[in-house]
């Protein structure tokens, strides 16, 4: 398989001082650019990671996909074209402007735009957090995960399974098409929502610590409306998590301890139980959806459903190895 993690994520909004205190103040990040109207923003030794395009309103602007080599990524855009879909060679500029050696781009069956890239450029100074964090979970598990909501799953589930590649880590049928998939070790580096619309839901950055989550949970509590999803646990990547409301309209999901599984032995499953074990209570929804959501919870909690408690693996951070060596 030639992708192996979510690489960036690129945001196309005018809210870019927005943008700027809440990557920096809440979740942690560190500003990196602030050209003209485009923000950069680090989260491990990588030259970036988030990108905010101040040009326009479009939400979700790209997603960058990893690949290990050049031959890699000439693999991937033959079996693509083979699928006759449009593949344009990134120039120069763009690669440079993305801080990797080379790139493609191309776009799903629904539009949204996708870049797959090789040998990004590292960071000659350490990451500095933009609030006192222990890091972010990265490494080669990439980023994150994206979550997008659909208006129909059916249509996209062969683009990424067949031909990207993507494995279903898990599924849900009911009220509506799920679908996760991994690229590596991380449970999921991308979901699918089948709602109805075309949009962003959310994306996912995991912190190096609970205590990091707790502490960013404070201070989004302090912002009027901007908690979307109380503190809770999610049933199948185990994640403890909450969720915030972006300049953009989006979410941003805040997690810790989320599930690391063996690609080589996993088998995809449907899964009945809910998305959450417990917590995770929708503000942004309206009363009679929440209390969908709730009855689900209320009865994996009566049935005694549970979930190990994670064994959270190495950070794999060049930047927090070296604190770590120092110390």
């Amino acid at each position: 398989m030639e992708i192996t993690a979510l690489g960036y994520i690129g945001i196309a909004s005018s809210q870019l001082e927005q943008w700027s205190r809440m990557a920096t103040g809440l979740l942690g990040m560190q500003q990196v650019d602030r050209g003209g109207q485009m923000r950069a923003f680090r989260m491990d030794d990588r030259r970036q990671r988030l990108i905010v395009d101040g040009g326009s309103d479009a939400g979700l602007a790209v997603m960058g996909w990893e690949v290990q080599s050049t031959a890699e990524l000439n693999r991937l855009a033959a079996r693509l074209e083979g699928h006759r879909v449009k593949v344009t060679r990134g120039s120069r500029a763009l690669a440079d402007e993305r801080h990797v050696t080379e790139l493609i781009a191309f776009a799903d069956p629904a539009g949204n735009r996708l870049e797959a890239f090789c040998k990004p450029a590292l960071a000659t100074e350490p990451f500095k957090p933009g609030r006192p964090i222990s890091g972010f979970r990265t490494g080669a598990l990439g980023m994150g995960h994206v979550v997008l909501n659909v208006e129909n799953v059916e249509v996209l589930l062969p683009f990424y399974r067949d031909v990207l590649g993507f494995h279903v880590s898990d599924f849900g049928l009911k009220p509506y098409g799920l679908y996760f998939f991994h690229v590596n070790g991380r449970h999921h580096s991308f979901a699918m929502v089948g709602s109805g619309r075309k949009a962003m839901h959310h994306f996912m950055v995991e912190l190096g610590s609970l205590d990091d989550v707790g502490q960013g949970y404070d201070l989004a509590q302090m912002d009027d409306d901007r908690i979307a999803y109380t503190l809770g646990r999610h049933t199948n990547d185990h994640m403890t998590s909450f969720y915030v409301n972006t300049p953009s309209g989006f979410f941003i999901e805040y997690g810790w301890g989320g599930r690391v599984i063996d690609p080589a032995t996993w088998q995809p499953h449907e899964t009945f139980d809910g998305p959450s074990l417990w917590g995770h209570e929708r503000l942004h929804m309206p009363e009679e959806q929440r209390k969908r959501m709730r009855d689900m919870r209320l009865d994996a909690a009566a049935r005694g459903v549970r979930v190990p408690d994670p064994r959270v693996p190495p950070m794999n951070c060049a930047w927090l190895d070296s604190v770590i060596a120092q110390e």
